[in-house]
């Protein structure tokens, strides 16, 4: 595993990067809130057979956020991608994303379908806001307050809180939530701020997947959540009609919650492997 950074204009991008350059390439965007890490134990099973290129997406982790909350939005978002994308000089690639990262995901493959070979998203892109419970101005405000008052006096705290939340706990995804949080003022919270997750259920609420669906190529795979149960109703009412209006395939994976990969990363790489072309590793 390396990290590096690269640069469009001013801002700066933190990427990090398993496997050989020689190798098919998969890029994944991670969801609201997290950073590239997010895909740590999935690419540490596939390094040998892909290069894995995940970055801290705007605003989160190490990459500086964007000066205008426009540019959060999708369209502009799927446009960024295509620059960095150009100039770390990848062609074509799959493409794997979660939650919020798969709704850019799914903008990206509208604008520039040939450069992406498949697609699989981990519990996101398909939940249309238009069946959500809250406004805009809710879900924002319950955002914002989240990431603003997640925060506790050491590293200790930081990791408790976080380690409750998840289903199951390895030393990989320990260090995944190390790298979720920064200390300032003698306090540990999440690197994102509230002011990015604003600009991003803005742009979630503005820009509906739904308005596109029928513009998206049919080879997609969903990886579906199946907790909590009480979320069924909405779920496979928004799932169906993403099914039906893109031809693409949805795999619900049982006993799993949002954090689907970090649930079961094995089910995810088999998915991967099962549907993915790739090739055996290259000698350096």
């Amino acid at each position: 595993m390396k990290r590096y950074f690269n640069n469009i204009g001013n801002q700066h991008i933190h990427i990090t990067e398993w496997g050989n350059k020689h190798n098919p390439v998969i890029f994944c965007l991670h969801g609201l809130g997290s950073t590239s890490l997010s895909f740590i134990e999935i690419a540490e099973q596939l390094k040998e057979e892909y290069r894995l290129i995940a970055i801290d997406a705007p605003g989160h982790g190490r990459t500086s956020p964007f000066d205008h909350e426009e540019e959060y939005e999708m369209p502009r978002l799927a446009d960024w991608l295509n620059k960095l994308l150009n100039q770390l000089e990848i062609e074509r690639f799959y493409f794997l994303s979660h939650s919020w990262g798969s709704y850019v995901a799914l903008y990206y493959l509208m604008k520039y379908p040939e450069r992406v070979k498949g697609s699989i998203l981990i519990d996101g892109g398909y939940q249309t806001k238009r069946l959500g419970e809250k406004t805009m101005e809710e879900e924002a405000a319950y955002y914002e307050k989240d990431f603003e008052g997640y925060m506790f006096d050491d590293w200790k705290g930081f990791f408790k809180a976080e380690q409750a939340a998840y289903s199951r706990w390895s030393p990989l995804i320990e260090k995944a939530v190390k790298d979720l949080g920064i200390e300032r003022n003698n306090k540990v919270h999440w690197h994102a701020r509230g002011v990015t997750a604003i600009n991003i259920i803005q742009a979630m609420h503005k820009h509906e997947t739904e308005d596109i669906y029928d513009k998206l190529p049919s080879n997609i795979i969903l990886l579906r959540a199946t907790l909590p149960k009480n979320w069924d109703v909405y779920r496979d009412k928004t799932a169906t009609i993403f099914k039906q209006k893109t031809g693409a395939t949805v795999q619900l994976v049982l006993n799993t919650t949002h954090m689907l990969h970090w649930d079961k990363p094995d089910e995810v790489v088999q998915e991967i492997r099962g549907n993915w072309t790739c090739c055996t590793s290259v000698v350096q």
